[in-house]
């Protein structure tokens, strides 16, 4: 028999866990059962197909990435070609619609679609590790804080586990970024990933895919981190003071719009944290032989900001639909979704809250 009140105590808060122990009585004598949950990831009266944290788990949330991060990027391609050839070539590209109507007219409307093939494999690779690994991070951290030192620095947590899936990520999308920057900012250069690729290896070797990992980490690093944070205390604070009931009194689709809500306001401060890194990697990726420290010198302090605006409505709406597919592939395999943090009643005790 589990005792009725930290069952309670475990449906009311989603960090309750990392170190939190149920005990099971069994006759005739006692032995204690030692479970590892992240409070709350289940209510009483709501199945789930699977437990949380186990392996199950953690695979339908790395598929949840792959959709998430594989369709929403194939989808913004065009937006992403002109962007990153304002960043490589101003003079020729003034503004988001002379870049548009520029590339049209050289290339014609299929131009707009350059980079597609890399686009779509890189970023369902980045998306498996980056969502699969947050979750596997998330807990591993709240496992080593305890109960109630992962409420108290729950946006550290999250900062934390972002950047640590985000390292893994990025490794895994370096080769197909490599290849979709020079597809889409080296006219003639290549057209395909068939024919880009062999042709890339046979002129720079393996380098050629890896060069620009270390400005990918300055780029997507802070802007996972910032993606992950910020949306997660922006959906905590939307249901505490915007949402005008308790989130297990909103159906799936209201909560699906506080997903995207959400999503949408931590994308435009992420494309703001990441755009100069962006900057360097598209002209690294663009030019042979450079290096990350050459080309920011040369950009200096206003070039890294070129193209801010393509990439804030770009971003914003791509991180606002990543995070509603990503939640709506956990509605439809019915995975564990904990509610928004509320502060443990042990810490509540200890600090005289009510």
């Amino acid at each position: 028999m589990y005792p009725s009140t930290l069952t309670q105590l475990a449906r009311a808060n989603p960090f309750s866990a990392p170190l939190f122990t149920l005990q099971k009585v069994e006759e005739p004598q006692q032995s204690v059962q030692r479970t590892r949950r992240l409070a709350a990831a289940a209510t009483a009266d709501e199945e789930f197909s699977c437990e949380f944290g186990s392996s199950k788990y953690y695979a339908l949330c790395g598929f949840g990435g792959i959709l998430s991060c594989g369709l929403t990027h194939t989808a913004v391609v065009p937006l992403d070609l002109v962007k990153c050839r304002l960043q490589v070539n101003p003079d020729k590209y003034k503004s988001i619609g002379n870049g548009f109507s520029v590339t049209v007219r050289e290339d014609g409307v299929r131009g707009l679609a350059k980079g597609w093939a890399p686009t779509f494999i890189g970023y369902s690779m980045q998306g498996l590790c980056k969502f699969g690994f947050y979750e596997v991070f998330k807990i591993f951290y709240s496992d080593l804080l305890g109960e109630e030192n992962t409420y108290m620095w729950r946006t550290s947590l999250y900062l934390a586990a972002s950047a640590s899936a985000e390292f893994f990520a990025d490794i895994a999308l370096a080769p197909m970024e490599a290849v979709k920057v020079r597809i889409q900012t080296q006219p003639g250069y290549a057209n395909t990933l068939r024919e880009c690729v062999p042709k890339m290896y046979a002129e720079e070797g393996l380098w050629a895919f890896y060069k620009g990992v270390v400005p990918l980490w300055m780029r997507q690093i802070p802007y996972t981190m910032m993606k992950f944070a910020c949306f997660e205390r922006t959906v905590e604070m939307l249901y505490k003071y915007v949402v005008p009931k308790p989130r297990s009194e909103c159906s799936k689709p209201e909560q699906l719009v506080v997903t995207f809500v959400a999503g949408y306001i931590a994308g435009v401060f992420c494309a703001i944290v990441s755009h100069p890194a962006d900057s360097v990697v598209s002209v690294l990726n663009k030019e042979k032989g450079s290096t990350a420290v050459q080309v920011l010198k040369r950009l200096g302090p206003r070039g890294v900001w070129k193209g801010l605006i393509a990439r804030i409505i770009m971003i914003g709406t791509l991180t606002a639909l990543q995070w509603f597919i990503y939640d709506s592939v956990k509605v439809y395999f019915r995975l564990p979704r904990p509610p928004p943090p509320e502060m443990p009643e042990s810490l509540k005790k200890k600090l005289g809250v009510e």
